[in-house]
């Protein structure tokens, strides 16, 4: 007992960190219960942090604040407005492809499963392909009543999609304009002695910011060269695909991972055990490796750096809490809870020296 004791009075004895423990408690409940409702705001925070770095760069060559939020807000209009009026009709067309192409896509997937046993008898046993089949079967009727599930809650799924569209510019646009009137009515609730909780969130503000604009441009990069690469070879579906590629960088690893099967589905569908599937395959891969080891690197440098099996456990951890955003904000909260570790004891430390 005497050990947690002085355990509590070594690192709680500060009142700066028992406010950052209830501050940091507080927002990872608000975060577990109400983030679902929240989704239009985080989603035009992370917006607002991205399109702040271009007003930054305005702001260094002289020009005043709201001229440049206006600016860039107008362009950032008219970027959305492109997206759907450009792109979605065509993802629109090639998801309507793809879906039609399903079924026979299934059926040759099945009959290739078939022939292993004929083919390996010795490693694949038929009950084996048999199972999977099952599996497979039972896994596609429950995808069906799924689809049917939201079909029928496709109107509310509109609805709600335009709200965002009305709600998320403007949320945008007074996150940026009132910027600096809406921290300091939040920094007026908070207590007077928080140096150590402005110290953890100048350096998590900054990582935050760097990982929003970094993952922009890694879904971007990504993306355009996925696309040119798929339509050059010539793979069906290039569009879709290519978007799935890009999207995939949200989650570290896992979206890689997950991405892979359909891109290679589809160009063993279209060309079978050939060459060109073969190319297909050394240029995905090829792509991959280059995003990982050149292109994360060059965009996160300033990114504290994290273990993959730190990143990997944040995934899972906020993800299953938060849903899609505990994944996107998983490196960044991973970082807050790395920033709050290191500081932590040494904060508790310096102060029991400045005491003696």
């Amino acid at each position: 007992m005497q050990v947690v004791t002085n355990w509590f009075k070594r690192y709680f004895s500060d009142p700066q960190i028992v406010f950052l423990t209830l501050f940091l408690l507080l927002f990872f409940g608000i975060v577990i219960t109400m983030g679902d409702m929240l989704a239009p705001v985080l989603a035009s925070i992370v917006i607002a942090y991205l399109l702040e770095g271009v007003i930054f760069l305005l702001e260094k060559r002289s020009w005043p604040r709201t001229i440049s939020v206006v600016i860039v807000f107008i362009l950032f209009l008219l970027f959305v407005a492109l997206l759907l009026l450009g792109l979605l009709p065509l993802l629109s067309r090639q998801v309507t492809d793809f879906l039609q192409q399903l079924p026979v896509m299934i059926s040759m997937g099945q009959q290739a499963l078939m022939q292993l046993p004929e083919r390996y008898p010795d490693l694949i046993p038929q009950e084996q392909v048999d199972q999977l089949i099952r599996q497979l079967r039972n896994e596609i009727a429950s995808f069906a009543q799924q689809a049917v599930t939201w079909s029928l809650a496709s109107v509310v799924g509109v609805i709600t999609l335009i709200v965002y569209l009305i709600l998320m510019p403007l949320l945008v646009f007074f996150f940026l304009k009132d910027k600096r009137l809406i921290i300091d009515w939040f920094v007026e609730y908070l207590p007077k002695h928080r140096r150590f909780a402005g110290t953890v969130w100048q350096d998590v503000d900054k990582q935050i910011a760097n990982y929003v604009r970094g993952k922009f441009w890694e879904i971007v990069i990504v993306w355009a060269v996925s696309f040119v690469t798929f339509r050059l070879l010539g793979l069906n579906y290039a569009l879709l695909l290519s978007m799935l590629v890009g999207l995939s960088v949200i989650i570290p690893y896992i979206g890689a991972a997950v991405v892979t099967i359909p891109v290679l589905f589809i160009a063993w569908f279209q060309w079978g055990w050939s060459s060109d599937f073969a190319w297909l395959a050394v240029a995905y891969f090829i792509i991959q490796a280059l995003d990982g080891n050149v292109l994360v690197p060059l965009l996160f440098s300033e990114v504290v750096n994290l273990h993959p099996v730190a990143i990997i456990v944040a995934i899972l951890v906020f993800g299953g809490f938060w849903g899609f955003w505990g994944v996107f904000f998983a490196i960044p909260l991973a970082t807050l809870v790395q920033a709050v570790l290191v500081a932590w004891p040494k904060s508790s430390e310096e102060k029991v020296e400045a005491g003696a």
